[in-house]
């Protein structure tokens, strides 16, 4: 995972306009908003990103916790959100000091197809200790093994078309086919995961899950699982 964190710590090409990723983040969150479960509620979002929607679900819940692994994305979000109450900032080792039970809802959202699956495990494992009994972990944007590149682009341009940055999406697609994005792609690749793979990878880590009926995100060919931790 540590090729694609300088990756998305660099100035990249994963955005074709300030547009999109201003869409892009306003979806997620809107999305994240219909699984925050009481006013009260603590939410943790792990790897968040640039998360510049952030304001918008902290203002449903008590607490939002934004943990990113970048070091220079968290320092912008820490500018960002630092006057803001309800929002905290964190690394990912930091989050080993949460108490045991004392999230109620903790996202991943586009995140597990940059992790080898022993990241992964030891990923949902922290997700299993610090999410409450009765609590919800939520698991977006998971690519499935049938379905390729292709997919990811016709989605984008869905998306685009909708919003107002065709153009710009196209002109932003060459220029990141010749990008170091496309070049960890190839190198690296991303993990993929067929559905009963994945609920058989949250069970073993101590997840009741099942699989969501719209994907988080504007990647309806993407995955969502909803796990609740097992007694």
């Amino acid at each position: 995972m540590d090729d694609w964190i300088d990756y998305y710590d660099s100035t990249h090409t994963i955005y074709v306009s300030k547009l999109h990723r201003d869409v892009h983040f306003r979806v997620i969150a809107d999305d994240i908003l219909t699984y925050v479960p009481l006013p009260d509620a603590v939410v943790l979002d792990y790897s968040c990103g640039e998360a510049l929607s952030a304001a918008q679900v902290a203002s449903a819940c008590r607490t939002l916790i934004l943990a990113e692994p970048a070091p220079g994305v968290r320092g912008r979000l820490s500018a960002r959100f630092g006057p803001n109450p309800k929002i905290e900032v964190r690394s990912l080792d930091d989050l080993a000091q949460l108490a045991d039970g004392s999230v109620d809802l903790a996202v991943m959202i586009s995140v597990a197809q940059y992790m080898t699956p022993a990241e992964l495990d030891r990923t949902f494992a922290l997700m299993r200790r610090v999410v409450k009994p009765g609590g919800t972990f939520v698991l977006g944007d998971i690519l499935r093994p049938d379905v390729g590149a292709a997919t990811d682009v016709m989605a984008l341009l869905r998306l685009a078309a909708k919003n107002g940055f065709l153009t710009d999406a196209l002109w932003g697609l060459a220029r990141t086919a010749l990008s170091d994005y496309w070049q960890l792609r190839q190198s690296i690749g991303l993990q993929r995961y067929g559905e009963a793979e994945m609920l058989a990878k949250l069970e073993t880590a101590g997840f009741k899950a099942t699989r969501a009926k719209a994907n988080i995100g504007y990647n309806p060919a993407r995955m969502t699982f909803v796990a609740t931790p097992r007694a």
